[in-house]
Protein backbone atom coordinates (compact mmCIF):
# COMPACT_ATOMS: atom_id res chain seq x y z
CA UNK A 1 0.00 0.00 0.00
CA UNK A 2 1.13 3.53 -0.69
CA UNK A 3 2.12 5.75 2.26
CA UNK A 4 -0.86 7.46 3.87
CA UNK A 5 -1.49 11.02 2.74
CA UNK A 6 -3.68 13.73 4.25
CA UNK A 7 -4.66 16.69 2.08
CA UNK A 8 -5.37 19.50 4.50
CA UNK A 9 -7.07 22.66 3.24
CA UNK A 10 -7.12 25.57 5.68
CA UNK A 11 -10.32 27.52 5.16
CA UNK A 12 -11.39 30.96 6.25
CA UNK A 13 -14.57 32.26 4.61
CA UNK A 14 -13.63 30.40 1.44
CA UNK A 15 -16.93 28.81 0.45
CA UNK A 16 -16.62 29.97 -3.17
CA UNK A 17 -13.22 28.30 -3.62
CA UNK A 18 -14.33 25.12 -1.86
CA UNK A 19 -17.34 24.92 -4.15
CA UNK A 20 -15.17 25.45 -7.22
CA UNK A 21 -12.14 23.27 -6.46
CA UNK A 22 -13.04 20.65 -3.86
CA UNK A 23 -14.86 18.38 -6.37
CA UNK A 24 -11.64 18.05 -8.38
CA UNK A 25 -9.59 17.35 -5.25
CA UNK A 26 -11.98 14.50 -4.41
CA UNK A 27 -11.09 12.93 -7.77
CA UNK A 28 -7.38 12.77 -6.93
CA UNK A 29 -5.88 9.45 -7.99
CA UNK A 30 -4.31 8.05 -4.83
CA UNK A 31 -5.40 4.99 -2.88
CA UNK A 32 -4.44 5.88 0.71
CA UNK A 33 -5.85 9.35 1.05
CA UNK A 34 -7.90 11.42 3.45
CA UNK A 35 -9.18 14.91 2.70
CA UNK A 36 -9.56 17.36 5.56
CA UNK A 37 -10.73 20.94 5.76
CA UNK A 38 -9.41 22.83 8.76
CA UNK A 39 -11.72 25.75 9.41
CA UNK A 40 -10.21 28.89 10.94
CA UNK A 41 -13.48 30.05 12.58
CA UNK A 42 -15.12 31.14 9.34
CA UNK A 43 -18.01 33.59 9.60
CA UNK A 44 -19.59 32.60 6.29
CA UNK A 45 -21.51 29.35 5.77
CA UNK A 46 -18.44 27.35 4.67
CA UNK A 47 -18.90 24.67 7.31
CA UNK A 48 -22.59 24.05 6.71
CA UNK A 49 -21.91 24.01 2.97
CA UNK A 50 -19.28 21.31 3.45
CA UNK A 51 -21.49 19.26 5.72
CA UNK A 52 -24.35 19.34 3.25
CA UNK A 53 -22.44 18.81 0.01
CA UNK A 54 -19.22 16.94 0.94
CA UNK A 55 -20.07 14.60 3.82
CA UNK A 56 -16.94 12.46 3.21
CA UNK A 57 -14.64 15.42 3.90
CA UNK A 58 -13.51 15.60 7.52
CA UNK A 59 -13.81 19.03 9.13
CA UNK A 60 -11.52 20.12 11.96
CA UNK A 61 -12.64 23.29 13.71
CA UNK A 62 -10.35 25.95 15.15
CA UNK A 63 -11.92 28.15 17.82
CA UNK A 64 -10.62 31.34 16.16
CA UNK A 65 -8.65 32.55 13.18
CA UNK A 66 -5.05 31.63 13.96
CA UNK A 67 -3.75 32.77 10.56
CA UNK A 68 -2.16 30.46 8.03
CA UNK A 69 0.72 29.31 10.22
CA UNK A 70 -1.03 28.96 13.54
CA UNK A 71 -4.15 27.56 11.89
CA UNK A 72 -2.25 24.72 10.24
CA UNK A 73 -0.38 23.97 13.46
CA UNK A 74 -3.64 23.62 15.36
CA UNK A 75 -5.25 21.43 12.70
CA UNK A 76 -2.29 19.13 12.05
CA UNK A 77 -2.02 18.33 15.76
CA UNK A 78 -5.18 16.28 15.11
CA UNK A 79 -4.17 14.58 11.85
CA UNK A 80 -2.41 11.22 11.49
CA UNK A 81 -0.74 10.37 8.15
CA UNK A 82 2.71 9.63 6.74
CA UNK A 83 2.52 12.74 4.57
CA UNK A 84 0.73 16.04 4.92
CA UNK A 85 -0.22 18.13 1.90
CA UNK A 86 -0.95 21.73 2.85
CA UNK A 87 -3.18 22.86 -0.02
CA UNK A 88 -4.58 26.33 -0.54
CA UNK A 89 -8.32 26.45 -1.08
CA UNK A 90 -7.84 28.32 -4.37
CA UNK A 91 -5.88 25.55 -6.08
CA UNK A 92 -7.17 23.37 -8.93
CA UNK A 93 -5.50 19.97 -9.13
CA UNK A 94 -4.98 17.49 -11.94
CA UNK A 95 -6.00 13.85 -11.23
CA UNK A 96 -2.48 12.42 -10.88
CA UNK A 97 -0.89 15.22 -8.88
CA UNK A 98 -0.06 13.31 -5.70
CA UNK A 99 1.70 10.07 -6.60
CA UNK A 100 4.68 11.54 -8.53
CA UNK A 101 5.58 13.77 -5.60
CA UNK A 102 5.22 10.98 -3.03
CA UNK A 103 7.34 8.65 -5.18
CA UNK A 104 10.06 11.30 -5.37
CA UNK A 105 9.98 11.86 -1.63
CA UNK A 106 10.00 8.12 -0.88
CA UNK A 107 13.18 7.74 -2.96
CA UNK A 108 15.38 9.57 -0.43
CA UNK A 109 15.11 9.66 3.35
CA UNK A 110 16.74 13.11 3.30
CA UNK A 111 13.85 14.66 1.36
CA UNK A 112 11.58 16.37 3.89
CA UNK A 113 9.35 18.55 1.71
CA UNK A 114 8.48 19.12 -1.93
CA UNK A 115 6.16 20.94 -4.28
CA UNK A 116 4.64 20.19 -7.70
CA UNK A 117 4.82 22.52 -10.68
CA UNK A 118 2.54 25.46 -9.89
CA UNK A 119 0.90 27.35 -12.72
CA UNK A 120 -1.74 30.05 -12.96
CA UNK A 121 -5.31 28.82 -12.88
CA UNK A 122 -6.47 31.57 -15.24
CA UNK A 123 -3.76 30.79 -17.83
CA UNK A 124 -2.61 27.21 -17.42
CA UNK A 125 0.46 27.60 -19.62
CA UNK A 126 1.95 30.29 -17.38
CA UNK A 127 3.84 29.90 -14.13
CA UNK A 128 2.25 31.37 -11.03
CA UNK A 129 3.59 33.77 -8.42
CA UNK A 130 3.49 31.54 -5.34
CA UNK A 131 5.95 28.80 -6.15
CA UNK A 132 6.20 28.32 -9.92
CA UNK A 133 8.98 25.74 -10.46
CA UNK A 134 10.52 25.89 -6.99
CA UNK A 135 11.72 28.60 -4.64
CA UNK A 136 15.15 30.21 -4.29
CA UNK A 137 16.67 32.88 -2.05
CA UNK A 138 19.25 35.42 -3.13
CA UNK A 139 22.38 36.47 -1.23
CA UNK A 140 20.26 38.71 1.04
CA UNK A 141 17.49 36.11 1.50
CA UNK A 142 15.13 37.76 -0.97
CA UNK A 143 12.76 35.01 -2.24
CA UNK A 144 12.02 34.32 -5.90
CA UNK A 145 11.14 31.34 -8.07
CA UNK A 146 12.25 29.48 -11.12
CA UNK A 147 9.73 30.67 -13.68
CA UNK A 148 8.84 33.90 -11.86
CA UNK A 149 11.07 36.88 -11.14
CA UNK A 150 9.11 39.72 -9.50
CA UNK A 151 6.23 40.50 -11.90
CA UNK A 152 7.58 38.53 -14.89
CA UNK A 153 5.90 35.15 -15.26
CA UNK A 154 7.35 32.69 -17.75
CA UNK A 155 5.31 30.45 -20.00
CA UNK A 156 5.84 26.76 -19.37
CA UNK A 157 7.74 25.47 -22.39
CA UNK A 158 9.25 22.51 -20.58
CA UNK A 159 12.29 24.51 -19.45
CA UNK A 160 11.81 23.35 -15.83
CA UNK A 161 10.89 19.72 -16.44
CA UNK A 162 13.69 18.19 -14.37
CA UNK A 163 13.46 17.20 -10.71
CA UNK A 164 15.62 19.54 -8.70
CA UNK A 165 16.54 20.41 -5.14
CA UNK A 166 15.44 23.95 -4.31
CA UNK A 167 15.57 26.17 -1.24
CA UNK A 168 11.85 26.33 -0.46
CA UNK A 169 8.61 24.74 -1.52
CA UNK A 170 5.45 26.79 -1.90
CA UNK A 171 2.79 26.79 0.79
CA UNK A 172 0.15 26.75 -1.95
CA UNK A 173 0.74 23.00 -2.44
CA UNK A 174 3.23 21.93 0.20
CA UNK A 175 4.10 18.24 0.64
CA UNK A 176 5.92 17.28 3.85
CA UNK A 177 6.69 14.07 5.70
CA UNK A 178 4.73 14.22 8.96
CA UNK A 179 7.75 13.11 11.00
CA UNK A 180 9.75 16.02 9.55
CA UNK A 181 6.90 18.42 10.30
CA UNK A 182 6.98 17.33 13.92
CA UNK A 183 10.79 17.29 14.15
CA UNK A 184 10.98 20.88 12.89
CA UNK A 185 8.08 22.00 15.08
CA UNK A 186 5.66 22.94 12.30
CA UNK A 187 5.14 26.51 11.17
CA UNK A 188 6.06 29.59 13.21
CA UNK A 189 2.66 30.92 14.31
CA UNK A 190 4.15 34.36 15.09
CA UNK A 191 4.63 34.90 11.35
CA UNK A 192 0.81 34.66 10.94
CA UNK A 193 1.01 34.38 7.14
CA UNK A 194 3.56 34.77 4.31
CA UNK A 195 7.06 33.25 4.24
CA UNK A 196 6.17 30.74 6.95
CA UNK A 197 6.88 27.91 4.49
CA UNK A 198 10.27 29.44 3.64
CA UNK A 199 11.11 29.55 7.33
CA UNK A 200 10.08 25.91 7.76
CA UNK A 201 12.12 24.82 4.73
CA UNK A 202 15.13 26.76 6.00
CA UNK A 203 14.89 25.07 9.39
CA UNK A 204 14.63 21.69 7.67
CA UNK A 205 17.70 22.46 5.57
CA UNK A 206 19.61 23.44 8.70
CA UNK A 207 18.67 20.00 10.03
CA UNK A 208 20.25 18.40 6.97
CA UNK A 209 17.12 17.73 4.90
CA UNK A 210 16.40 18.44 1.24
CA UNK A 211 13.54 20.38 -0.34
CA UNK A 212 12.51 19.22 -3.82
CA UNK A 213 10.60 20.32 -6.90
CA UNK A 214 8.64 17.67 -8.81
CA UNK A 215 7.75 18.63 -12.40
CA UNK A 216 5.74 15.45 -13.02
CA UNK A 217 2.80 16.82 -11.03
CA UNK A 218 0.95 20.04 -11.79
CA UNK A 219 -1.52 22.23 -9.93
CA UNK A 220 -3.13 25.53 -10.89
CA UNK A 221 -3.31 28.36 -8.38
CA UNK A 222 -5.67 31.33 -8.52
CA UNK A 223 -3.47 33.34 -6.14
CA UNK A 224 -4.32 36.13 -3.70
CA UNK A 225 -7.36 34.27 -2.43
CA UNK A 226 -6.99 35.62 1.11
CA UNK A 227 -4.77 38.69 0.68
CA UNK A 228 -4.49 40.40 -2.68
CA UNK A 229 -1.00 41.14 -4.05
CA UNK A 230 -1.60 44.90 -3.81
CA UNK A 231 -2.35 44.93 -0.10
CA UNK A 232 -0.47 46.98 2.53
CA UNK A 233 -0.95 44.27 5.18
CA UNK A 234 0.63 41.70 2.88
CA UNK A 235 3.52 44.11 2.24
CA UNK A 236 3.94 44.53 6.00
CA UNK A 237 3.99 40.77 6.58
CA UNK A 238 6.50 40.16 3.78
CA UNK A 239 8.97 42.82 4.95
CA UNK A 240 8.67 41.90 8.63
CA UNK A 241 8.71 38.15 8.18
CA UNK A 242 11.65 38.12 5.79
CA UNK A 243 13.84 39.80 8.40
CA UNK A 244 12.56 37.51 11.16
CA UNK A 245 13.37 34.32 9.26
CA UNK A 246 16.85 35.67 8.48
CA UNK A 247 17.50 36.26 12.18
CA UNK A 248 16.18 32.79 13.05
CA UNK A 249 18.10 30.77 10.49
CA UNK A 250 21.37 32.47 9.56
CA UNK A 251 24.61 31.92 11.52
CA UNK A 252 24.93 34.76 14.06
CA UNK A 253 27.64 36.91 12.47
CA UNK A 254 26.29 36.31 8.99
CA UNK A 255 22.81 37.34 10.15
CA UNK A 256 24.01 40.76 11.31
CA UNK A 257 25.75 41.43 7.98
CA UNK A 258 22.98 40.23 5.67
CA UNK A 259 20.14 41.79 7.67
CA UNK A 260 21.92 45.17 7.66
CA UNK A 261 22.26 45.08 3.87
CA UNK A 262 18.71 43.80 3.49
CA UNK A 263 17.26 46.65 5.54
CA UNK A 264 19.09 49.11 3.31
CA UNK A 265 17.55 47.47 0.23
CA UNK A 266 14.15 47.66 1.93
CA UNK A 267 14.75 51.39 2.47
CA UNK A 268 15.04 51.78 -1.30
CA UNK A 269 11.62 50.12 -1.60
CA UNK A 270 10.36 52.54 1.07
CA UNK A 271 11.40 55.49 -1.10
CA UNK A 272 9.90 53.88 -4.19
CA UNK A 273 6.51 53.54 -2.52
CA UNK A 274 6.70 57.11 -1.25
CA UNK A 275 7.65 58.62 -4.62
CA UNK A 276 5.01 56.63 -6.51
CA UNK A 277 2.19 57.86 -4.28
CA UNK A 278 1.68 54.76 -2.14
CA UNK A 279 1.93 56.09 1.43
CA UNK A 280 0.15 53.07 2.94
CA UNK A 281 2.85 50.80 1.51
CA UNK A 282 5.57 53.13 2.78
CA UNK A 283 4.05 52.84 6.24
CA UNK A 284 3.82 49.06 5.83
CA UNK A 285 7.59 48.82 5.29
CA UNK A 286 8.27 51.08 8.30
CA UNK A 287 5.88 49.09 10.47
CA UNK A 288 7.44 45.82 9.32
CA UNK A 289 10.93 47.00 10.28
CA UNK A 290 9.76 48.40 13.62
CA UNK A 291 8.00 45.20 14.59
CA UNK A 292 11.04 43.17 13.54
CA UNK A 293 13.24 45.27 15.81
CA UNK A 294 10.75 45.00 18.68
CA UNK A 295 10.77 41.21 18.36
CA UNK A 296 14.57 40.76 18.30
CA UNK A 297 14.73 39.19 21.74
CA UNK A 298 11.77 36.89 21.15
CA UNK A 299 13.08 35.80 17.76
CA UNK A 300 16.55 35.18 19.17
CA UNK A 301 15.08 32.58 21.54
CA UNK A 302 13.84 30.63 18.51
CA UNK A 303 17.30 30.20 17.06
CA UNK A 304 18.55 26.63 17.04
CA UNK A 305 21.99 25.54 18.21
CA UNK A 306 23.43 25.19 14.70
CA UNK A 307 22.77 27.16 11.55
CA UNK A 308 24.53 26.00 8.41
CA UNK A 309 26.65 28.23 6.20
CA UNK A 310 24.03 30.05 4.14
CA UNK A 311 25.99 30.18 0.88
CA UNK A 312 26.43 26.39 0.93
CA UNK A 313 22.70 25.67 0.89
CA UNK A 314 21.29 24.41 -2.39
CA UNK A 315 18.87 26.98 -3.78
CA UNK A 316 20.84 30.11 -2.89
CA UNK A 317 21.58 32.57 -5.71
CA UNK A 318 24.89 34.09 -4.61
CA UNK A 319 24.09 37.54 -5.98
CA UNK A 320 21.32 40.11 -5.53
CA UNK A 321 18.12 39.28 -7.43
CA UNK A 322 17.06 42.93 -7.02
CA UNK A 323 20.23 44.10 -8.78
CA UNK A 324 19.94 41.41 -11.45
CA UNK A 325 16.32 42.23 -12.26
CA UNK A 326 16.15 46.02 -11.96
CA UNK A 327 19.69 47.06 -12.94
CA UNK A 328 20.94 44.25 -15.20
CA UNK A 329 17.41 43.78 -16.63
CA UNK A 330 17.49 39.99 -16.29
CA UNK A 331 13.89 38.80 -16.52
CA UNK A 332 14.24 35.01 -16.65
CA UNK A 333 15.69 32.58 -14.15
CA UNK A 334 17.67 30.74 -16.83
CA UNK A 335 19.66 33.92 -17.55
CA UNK A 336 20.87 34.39 -13.98
CA UNK A 337 24.63 33.98 -13.54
Amino acid sequence: MNPSVAIVILNWNGKAYLKQFLPGILLSEYDNLQIIVGDNASTDDSVSFLQENFPTVKIIHNDRNYGFAGGYNKVLERVEADYFILLNSDVEVSPNWIKPVIQLMESDTKIAAAQPKIKWQLNKNQFEYAGAAGGYLDIYAFPFCRGRLFNVYELDNGQYNEQQEVFWASGAAFFIKSKCWREAGGLDADLFAHMEEIDLCWRLKNLGYKIMYCPDAEVYHVGGGTLQTENPFKTYLNFRNNLIIMQKNLPAGDAVFRITIRMFIDFIAWWHFLLTGKPKFTMAVSKGHWHFLKSLSKTNKKRKIAQKDYAKHTGVYNNSIVWAFFIRKIKYFSNLT
